[in-house]
């Protein structure tokens, strides 16, 4: 799994413009971020695509990120660095879940393989972006770092009506809609009869 060869033909074209959205500048952004909410405990990696799979391929890093967004109860109770491939990919499922628990989209979710084979490092970062987001917009305290680094996720606003203004809201036509009350017939010929010109002498 982990040596599979290069890609040819159609493979290698889907595989490079997958490998087009992966942003370097995100990249420094999520770095630091990891680095202020962990410590300098987790290291730094080599700055470029390929350093930043590494430092993340075993799983540690992540397992550390998540459980540090949630004080003192923690989601992932043992986090251990091994060069198996099924212990390392075990921990980046473990992440994964925690982080759909912490509130991440499945749709902003990363595949194991997509870190792990570096399938697709611009998802792992859509994933770590979508993680910083709602932890700047939980604003429960357990955010280190920038609050600039990442955008705020849009919350629900809430708004409760009187049964009065309820009702007072139904007597207002809105300019964009049509209203048809007030309107009349009165005076009006039946339909299909020619108009009728009386000439009083």
């Amino acid at each position: 799994m982990a040596n599979k060869g290069p890609s040819y033909g159609l493979s290698r074209e889907v595989q490079s413009k997958i490998d087009k959205k992966y942003d370097p500048e995100l990249e420094e952004r999520l770095v630091a971020w990891i680095v202020a909410q962990c410590g300098p405990g987790v290291g730094h990696p080599q700055p470029d695509k390929i350093g930043f799979q590494t430092w993340l391929k075993d799983g540690c890093v992540l397992c550390e990120l998540i459980n540090s967004l949630h004080g003192a109860n923690k989601p992932i109770k043992t986090i251990k660095t091994s060069t198996m491939a099924f212990k390392q990919m075990e921990q980046i499922s473990m992440f994964l879940k925690a982080a759909e628990s912490y509130g991440v989209i499945k749709t902003d979710m990363f595949q194991t393989v997509d870190l792990f084979e570096g399938k697709d490092l611009a998802a792992v970062q859509r994933t770590l972006l979508s993680l910083g987001s709602l932890a700047v917009t939980k604003n429960d305290g357990q955010y280190k770092g920038d609050p600039n680094w990442f955008p705020k996720k849009s919350q629900e606003n809430r708004r409760e009506f009187s049964e009065d203004q309820l009702n007072e809201g139904r007597n207002v036509i809105g300019l964009q809609m049509g209203t048809n009350r007030g309107a009349s017939q009165a005076g009006m010929t039946g339909y299909g009869r020619p108009r009728q010109i009386i000439n009083n002498p």
